[in-house]
C-alpha cells in the first residue's frame, strides 16, 4: 500500500444496483476525474458529466463530486463518481481508471487506512466503523456508533492529560525540589491522583466488552435427558434447529443456533442430557461437552429437577412441558413454559432480555474490545505501580508507561502488523 498512489474502488453494493458509487482518492484523484470527464467540477457540488475512456468512447453519464484534501474523508483529494449501477458500466469505468498512470485499484480497507494515517480518525474510531459495518442487531449498531463517534477517544484524551499532569508534577519533584520558588508536590498528592485515575480506568476494563454484543450471549439449555431442551430451543429460535424425539439421549453434541431477539444477539446452545452414568461412549463425550458449555454459559436455562443444576450466577429454573400433566412442576420462581402451546414463552423471552441487559454494555455507550481492554489494563497497572513507588524516578517511568499505553489505544504508537490486521477487516471500497 503506497500512500503516493491514487486508488479507486466501488464503494456501494455489488451491481446491478440503481446507483454505483466509485471513489477515487490520492494525489492525482482530480487528474483522473479530468481524464474521464474532461474537466474537474467545483468542489463539493454535484455536476453531471459524460465519462469517456482514453479512446473517446462514452462510458456513462454520471454525477461527479470532488472533495479537496485535507478536508475529505481520507484527508487527501477525493472524488466520487455516481454511476448507473450496471455491471457493464462499473467494469468499463474501472478499466478506464486502471489504465491511467499512477492509478490503481484499492486494497481492502485502504480508504479507511488513509483516513487514519492522515489524522481523519484514530484507531478506536476505525474499529468502531468496522463494527458498524458488520452490525446485525440494534445494540451492536448503537455501540459501534458510539465508538465511531469518538466517545472513547475523548475519554482517553482526558485520561492522557491527567497522566501528563501527574508526570509534570513528578518531574518537578525530580528536577526542582531543591529550589524554593517551585511549589513542591508531595508523594501523597501524586499517589492519590494515580489511584483515582486507576480506579476510573479499571471500571471500563471490567465492564462488559464488545465481544458479547458481536458474538451473542451464550444461552445454554441444560437438564436431564428428554427434559424438553431441544423442543424449547426450536420454539425460541422459531425453526427446527434441533432433532426432537421421545428417545432419551437423542442430542449427542452441543448444537449452536444464533438468533436476534429484541435487538440483542443470542447464541442458544442445546446440549446432551445429563445423567450420572452411561455405557454409551459417544453419549459420555456429549455429557462432557455439556458440562463445559454450562461452565462457559452467560445464562443457563435449567430444565432438570429443581435445585439440581450447577452453581451459576445466572441460572434460570425452567419448568418445561407445562402442557404435560405428568411432567414435574417447579416452585414459583421458575418460569413455566410449554413449547407446544406457547404458554410462558413470552415471559421466558422477557426474562432473557432483562438478564441480557445486565450482561451487555449499556445502549448508546461505547464497548471496548480485547485490544483496547489489554492496553487499558496495562495503563491501570502502571498507574498502580506509580502510586506505590518510593523512588521519584520509578514513579516517572511508570507514568511514562501509562502514557504509552494510552497512545497505543488511539494509534499515536502503532505497528504495521496491527494496522494490517485492523484494516484487513474492511471491504475493498472502504
Amino acid at each position: 500500500m503506497r500512500a503516493t498512489d491514487t486508488i479507486f474502488a466501488l464503494s456501494s453494493g455489488a451491481p446491478p444496483t440503481a446507483i454505483a458509487l466509485m471513489r477515487i482518492s490520492g494525489p492525482d484523484a482530480f487528474g483522473a476525474v479530468e481524464a474521464l470527464a474532461g474537466r474537474v467540477p467545483s468542489a463539493r457540488r454535484a455536476s453531471l458529466a459524460v465519462l469517456r475512456d482514453a479512446a473517446g468512447d462514452e462510458l456513462d453519464r454520471a454525477l461527479v463530486l470532488t472533495f479537496p484534501g485535507p478536508n475529505s474523508a481520507t484527508g487527501e483529494d477525493l472524488a466520487e463518481l455516481h454511476l448507473h449501477g450496471s455491471k457493464a458500466v462499473v467494469r468499463a469505468v474501472e478499466a478506464a481508471l486502471a489504465a491511467l498512470l499512477g492509478v490503481r485499484r484499492a486494497e481492502a480497507g485502504e480508504f479507511t487506512r488513509r483516513a487514519f494515517l492522515n489524522g481523519r480518525m484514530d484507531l478506536n474510531e476505525a474499529e468502531g466503523l468496522a463494527d458498524l459495518l458488520s452490525a446485525e442487531t440494534e445494540w451492536q449498531r448503537r455501540a459501534a456508533g458510539a465508538m465511531m463517534g469518538g466517545a472513547f477517544t475523548r475519554r482517553i484524551e482526558v485520561w492522557r492529560q491527567e497522566v501528563l499532569t501527574l508526570s509534570a508534577l513528578t518531574e518537578a519533584e525530580i528536577d526542582f525540589s531543591d529550589e524554593g520558588d517551585v511549589e513542591i508536590q508531595n508523594k501523597h498528592v501524586i499517589s492519590e491522583g494515580c489511584i483515582k485515575l486507576h480506579d476510573a480506568i479499571r471500571q471500563i476494563v471490567e465492564a462488559p466488552g464488545v465481544e458479547k454484543l458481536r458474538d451473542g450471549l451464550k444461552i445454554v439449555l441444560g437438564g436431564s435427558p428428554n427434559s424438553g431442551k431441544s423442543t424449547l430451543l426450536n420454539a425460541l429460535v422459531a425453526r427446527d434447529a434441533a432433532i426432537v424425539s421421545d428417545i432419551a439421549g437423542t442430542t449427542r453434541d452441543v448444537i449452536e443456533v444464533p438468533v436476534s431477539i429484541g435487538g440483542i444477539a443470542f447464541l442458544f446452545l442445546d446440549t446432551a442430557g445429563l445423567r450420572d452414568a452411561t455405557d454409551d461412549r459417544i453419549e459420555a463425550i456429549g455429557i462432557e461437552r455439556t458440562r463445559a458449555a454450562m461452565d462457559n454459559a452467560d445464562i443457563l436455562l435449567w430444565l432438570g429437577e429443581e435445585g439440581t443444576g450447577p452453581a451459576h450466577p445466572h441460572l434460570v429454573e425452567i419448568a418445561a412441558k407445562a402442557d404435560d400433566p405428568t411432567h414435574a412442576r417447579k416452585g414459583p420462581d421458575a418460569v413455566t413454559v410449554s413449547a407446544k402451546t406457547e404458554e410462558g414463552m413470552a415471559q421466558l423471552v422477557a426474562t432473557l432480555t432483562e438478564k441480557a441487559k445486565t450482561l451487555l454494555p449499556p445502549p448508546d455507550q461505547f464497548a471496548i474490545n480485547a485490544r483496547q481492554r489489554d492496553l487499558l489494563a496495562q495503563c491501570a497497572s502502571a498507574l498502580a505501580q506509580a502510586a506505590e513507588a518510593d523512588d521519584w524516578l520509578i514513579t516517572a517511568e511508570h507514568l511514562r508507561q501509562a502514557r504509552l499505553a494510552l497512545d497505543a489505544l488511539t494509534g499515536r504508537a502503532h505497528t504495521e502488523d496491527l494496522l494490517d490486521s485492523l484494516f484487513g477487516r474492511f471491504c475493498v471500497g472502504k
